[in-house]
């Protein structure tokens, strides 16, 4: 069997080795000639998998590591009689610290704290659903936002003006142009318009979900609102305007914990050999490294509420990535698309909170609650 993958899902080797013939491919230069002596393509959200990819192949299952699908033609592969899969949540949690990282920085720039603010989660699923417990977890008023989700009768849901009118907004949609809740420029200008210079607007869910002409544009204006990106309109060929004018901006890797990455490709080696009807031998856990951060110590005499900023950004602060991604201001407009890539392809190794164990000496019970909400290991 010929196996044909984006050249940047992690451990290739490691699970389908053993199913057949590994051809690596950068995920935005594949095309038709790839695959035409393939079983399976396995890609990433950069490949656009439609008709005109797979016409003529014999691509027989399509994977992609990832939680988002608008990269993926499903009318075509059902037509094609190909299996498909997906990763949902892998890498949910992963988003979800890059998000508390964000919110944590804005909490010490403002002098606030958790209890203070109030997070509007505009989409709940996967990620959405993981933040609110988090972030409500953590004393934050949240209020959600899921126009499909009401539909269907989900309640404590709130409207996308409530959510917007939040001292931070937090963008987690899916991007859909049609239907009842398209989610493309659903915040345009004058949504932009309603935010002020007090609030603080999280996109790491999909870049069109924001306007980002009309996001320049508003930014340029008194009273904007503070604003961190890790996705882009369009990517790679990001609007370096743009960047220069966000509070932080970050190379679309809020997702790129080891952890989640690992989990993306176990969960779709698991969907192949569901498919091939072979039995499943490899998982996660046996491929993940130590983490280069394993224990945190804190005493009965440190502050909670510092020692909670402390931790989130001992395991991931969003600077260190906002800072590589700003070295593209620096190159020549002909070499930004592919630092932009590179960024993405060799970047480190991030684990998440629930590999670090936190050993309290003596500390506050809320202290240790706090940290469990978070997904930390105590250690007494």
């Amino acid at each position: 069997m010929r196996i044909v993958a984006d050249e940047n899902i992690p451990l290739l080797e490691s699970f389908f080795g053993d199913l057949g013939d590994i051809r690596r491919v950068p995920g935005r230069q594949m095309q038709r000639e790839h695959l035409k002596d393939a079983d399976v393509l396995l890609v990433r959200s950069v490949t656009r998998v439609d008709r005109e990819l797979i016409a003529g192949t014999p691509i027989r299952f399509v994977g992609t590591a990832t939680i988002g699908v608008d990269h993926i033609d499903r009318a075509a592969l059902d037509e094609a009689g190909i299996s498909f899969a997906s990763a949902p949540g892998s890498n949910a949690n992963s988003v979800v610290e890059y998000v508390t990282c964000a919110i944590s920085l804005y909490l010490e720039r403002t002098r606030r704290s958790w209890q203070d603010i109030s997070v509007g989660i505009v989409g709940c699923g996967n990620v959405g659903s993981r933040l609110r417990q988090r972030l409500a977890g953590l004393g934050c008023q949240v209020k959600a936002n899921d126009p499909p989700l009401q539909a269907k009768g989900e309640g404590g849901l709130v409207s996308l003006e409530e959510a917007l009118a939040c001292d931070v907004v937090s963008l987690h949609t899916p991007l859909t142009r049609d239907g009842e809740f398209p989610t493309w420029h659903l915040l345009d200008a004058n949504r932009l318009a309603g935010l002020n210079a007090s609030q603080l607007l999280i996109n790491s869910g999909r870049g069109p979900a924001i306007d980002n002409q009309a996001l320049k544009a508003r930014l340029k204006q008194p009273n904007a609102p503070l604003v961190v990106l890790d996705v882009w309109e369009p990517e790679p060929d990001i609007d370096t305007e743009l960047l220069e004018r966000v509070w932080l901006g970050t190379p679309h890797i809020a997702g790129y914990s080891l952890d989640g990455k690992v989990n993306g490709t176990e969960m779709i080696y698991r969907a192949l050999c569901q498919h091939l009807g072979l039995p499943v031998l490899r998982r996660a856990e046996q491929y993940l490294p130590e983490p280069p951060l394993s224990l945190l110590a804190f005493t009965a005499s440190a502050r909670t509420e510092e020692a909670v900023h402390t931790a989130i950004r001992a395991c991931y602060d969003i600077r260190y990535d906002d800072g590589l991604l700003r070295g593209l201001l620096r190159m020549p407009q002909d070499e930004r698309r592919a630092y932009f890539d590179q960024l993405r392809r060799h970047y480190r190794v991030r684990r998440e909170c629930g590999s670090v164990k936190i050993c309290l000496k003596g500390a506050a019970r809320e202290m240790e609650r706090n940290f469990t909400v978070l997904g930390f290991s105590i250690k007494r």
